[in-house]
């Protein structure tokens, strides 16, 4: 929540999963948050980086290195490593 001048006034902001968009609660403590350096074209890291959040359900599933690979794949960061097969 923001005040009138704008300035983040909660005490705690909740991670929402990047692969199923579910919220990430304070008591999932098998939840992973990974930030992927953005790099140039000559492979030099820039001060950028990509976040994702896997909740702690996907783990468990085996589902999170898929998950990262498609949302990786999804913001550029990856070619040719995800495709939807039926």
């Amino acid at each position: 929540m923001e005040n009138d001048q704008g300035i983040l006034v909660d005490l705690y902001v909740p991670r929402k999963c990047a692969a199923t968009n579910r919220l990430i609660t304070a008591k999932d403590h098998a939840a992973i948050q990974i930030s992927v350096a953005d790099v140039d074209a000559n492979g030099v890291a820039q001060n950028t980086s990509t976040s994702f959040a896997i909740s702690g359900p996907v783990r468990a599933m085996g589902e999170s290195d898929d998950s990262i690979n498609r949302l990786a794949t999804q913001a550029g960061l990856l070619r040719l490593a995800w495709s939807y097969q039926k």
